[in-house]
């Protein structure tokens, strides 16, 4: 899954460019959120209640395994429409109209919960019984002001470096030689083009939305308070670090010659053929690339060609990052009935039928009390036991995620430079948390 690839000024152009045209018609009191006083039977019965879900065009099937099992268990219907691409931008617009559904998949993170209005559209979900038994990192997810709007039904991306193991082999590296900071990683990546005829990195310049990670990385040391200041706009992404970040990515990366020759132009899919094949040594990216790997390769082929090792700018830690898989939030209907089946089809999600979930869609748990299933890839294991320590990217961290790719894609073609790369970056995070009604702004 793509992580932020869509505009996020979009998102508010959907809505509306002014504070108060950003509010849905359809956000009143209509649906009453008593919360629950009791636990849910993830079980009873539910003969005639038919539920909605949306999704993207890419992840109808995501929820199948549970849908079908809840139904047989329930006698609920639950039927999932697709909105078309780009999601994150037609779903706020469909709402706005009037039109929603029970549940819906959704990014439960600060920078794109607030494009659904949760505190006007979505139920609260603090005292259900399955809060409790996500871990630390998911926790941390599908919350605004303290209130919980998204139930954690899988585990955030993982931000690493996934490595060709033959190539490493022959530029003369091993596990002794793993990063603890980038610049350490930019020394890795020039031992591999000494070495070796392979280049360091594939950028992915065609499909965009790839950029971002090189930078997000070297941005992992901007501490809680930084952050914070961001999101009151007393800190800017104008600061000497992120444009020292961006610089670094083009002059120290790029132009010294660490990526592949077509960087411009190179895509998502091209970046995992690369790799395989050992044309480069290294890939910067997120769990989809893990996902891109799997459909194509088993386990046993993975385990013997592809690595993964976690990094940071002044450490050897990975990165979360959140995409829309993650979180499913439960509307205000009006309808009672509806909105408890809501709550029960979470239940039952996350309750009896989680193991069984996981283990069909071959992912990481989000429980610790349920074992992640077995048969997954080294790669895969690797980033399970990264998660617990990971930091989170600014997606998880600031209150507007501004199209940072976007801006990349203009330095890598001559069109900004660092300064006009964060200025532009700034901008945008400014207009669209102003609009949205943020403090500060």
């Amino acid at each position: 899954m793509k992580t932020s690839a869509f505009p996020a000024l979009a998102l508010i152009c959907a809505l509306g460019l002014a504070a108060t045209a950003c509010s849905d018609p359809t956000a009143d009191d209509s649906g009453t959120d008593t919360g629950q006083d009791a636990p849910v039977d993830p079980t009873a019965e539910l003969d005639g209640v038919k539920l909605t879900m949306w999704t993207a065009q890419n992840t109808v099937n995501a929820p199948k395994q549970v849908i079908d099992a809840f139904e047989k268990a329930t006698g609920a219907e639950v039927e999932t429409q697709a909105i078309p691409d780009l999601y994150e931008q037609n779903v706020p617009t469909k709402l706005a109209s009037g039109d929603r559904p029970d549940l819906m998949f959704w990014q439960p993170s600060i920078s794109t919960l607030p494009f659904v209005q949760p505190q006007q559209n979505l139920l609260t979900l603090d005292g259900e019984e399955w809060v409790g038994k996500l871990g630390d990192t998911e926790k941390s997810l599908g919350v605004i002001d303290g209130k919980r709007y998204a139930a954690i039904v899988t585990s955030p991306a993982m931000l690493g470096v996934y490595y060709n193991k033959d190539v490493f082999r022959e530029a003369g590296l091993g596990e002794k030689d793993f990063p603890k900071s980038y610049d350490e990683l930019l020394a890795l990546g020039h031992k591999v083009v000494d070495e070796t005829d392979s280049a360091a990195f594939y950028e992915a310049g065609g499909d965009k939305w790839p950029l971002q990670w090189q930078m997000q990385v070297q941005l992992t040391d901007l501490d809680k308070r930084w952050w914070d200041g961001l999101n009151r706009n007393k800190e800017q992404w104008t600061d000497p670090v992120v444009v020292g970040a961006i610089k670094k990515y083009k002059e120290e990366l790029l132009d010294a010659g660490l990526a592949q020759k077509n960087y411009r132009t190179g895509t998502f899919t091209g970046q995992a053929d690369a790799l395989w094949k050992g044309e480069v040594g290294m890939v910067l990216n997120v769990t989809s690339f893990q996902s891109q790997l799997q459909a194509k390769y088993s386990t046993a082929e993975i385990d013997e060609k592809i690595g993964w090792f976690p990094i940071a700018n002044s450490s050897a830690t990975g990165m979360y990052s959140p995409d829309q898989t993650n979180g499913v939030v439960a509307f205000k209907t009006g309808d009672e009935k509806r909105q408890n089946a809501a709550r029960q089809f979470l239940a039952f999600w996350l309750g009896p039928d989680y193991a069984d979930y996981i283990k069909e869609m071959k992912i990481p748990s989000v429980q610790p009390s349920v074992p992640t299933p077995e048969g997954l890839p080294q790669t895969s294991k690797a980033q399970v036991a990264a998660l617990p320590k990971a930091i989170g990217v600014f997606q998880a961290k600031a209150i507007v995620a501004p199209d940072t790719h976007l801006y990349l894609a203009d330095m890598i073609f001559g069109k900004k430079n660092p300064q006009q790369v964060a200025q532009a970056i700034q901008d945008q995070f400014a207009q669209v948390a102003k609009a949205q009604g943020a403090s500060g702004f």
